[in-house]
C-alpha cells in the first residue's frame, strides 16, 4: 500500500488483465476518460452520444497490446492501456482513475506498480496544459527512478496539440539499470 501526498491511504491496489469479456467495462471507463480529456482536446461525442476511442479494439486483439482494469480494495478504480512504442519502449496509451479515488494515492500506487512490473524503457505522454496529469506523471517518474528520467516535447500531427513525453528506464527491481 502506498500513501498519497496528503497522507490518505491508497488501499490495496491491484490489476487484472482485461480479456475480451471485460472489454465493455474498459469501453465504459474509456468514455469517462475521453469526457475528462474533452476539456483539453475539444472532442465532442458522436451522434450516439459516445466519444471516439480510436484503436481501442487493438488492446483486445493484438498480442502486444494489453488492457488492465485497476482495483482499489477490490472495487473497480480505473483502467490502463499499454502498447509497444519506439525503441522497444512500453507506452502508456491510456491511464484513468475514477474521480472519487483521485488524490488518494490510488493512481500513484497503480502507475508505480505497473512500471515496476515490467523491466525496460517506458514512455508516457500527456498534454502539458493538463496540469494535474503533468504533476502526476512527474511524481510517478520520480517515485520509480528518482531524478533519472527525461522528458521531451512533441507536436501532435494535428498541429494543434503539443505533448510532453516522459521516458523512464526501469530494471527488474524497479530502479534504473546500471
Amino acid at each position: 500500500m502506498q500513501n498519497s501526498d496528503d497522507g490518505v491511504p491508497a488501499g490495496n491496489v491491484t490489476f487484472r488483465l482485461a480479456d475480451a469479456g471485460m472489454r465493455p467495462v474498459v469501453e465504459q471507463l474509456g468514455q469517462l476518460e475521453r469526457h475528462d480529456l474533452s476539456r483539453l482536446t475539444g472532442d465532442l461525442p458522436g451522434p450516439e452520444g459516445l466519444f471516439d476511442f480510436p484503436r481501442l479494439s487493438r488492446f483486445f486483439t493484438d498480442a502486444d497490446h494489453d488492457a488492465y482494469l485497476i482495483y482499489s480494495d477490490g472495487r473497480l478504480a480505473g483502467f490502463c492501456l499499454i502498447r509497444p512504442f519506439e525503441g522497444a519502449a512500453t507506452f502508456i496509451h491510456a491511464f484513468f482513475i475514477v474521480r472519487a479515488l483521485r488524490r488518494q494515492g490510488v493512481g500513484l500506487a497503480a502507475a508505480t506498480d505497473l512500471m515496476r512490473s515490467r523491466r525496460g524503457r517506458w514512455a508516457i505522454a500527456f498534454l502539458e496544459e493538463n496540469a494535474p496529469a503533468a504533476r502526476f506523471w512527474r511524481q510517478v517518474a520520480a517515485e520509480v527512478v528518482g531524478e533519472n528520467w527525461t522528458q521531451e516535447l512533441r507536436r501532435h500531427p494535428d498541429g494543434v496539440h503539443t505533448f510532453t513525453f516522459i521516458h523512464v528506464d526501469v530494471d527488474q527491481d524497479g530502479r534504473i539499470p546500471h
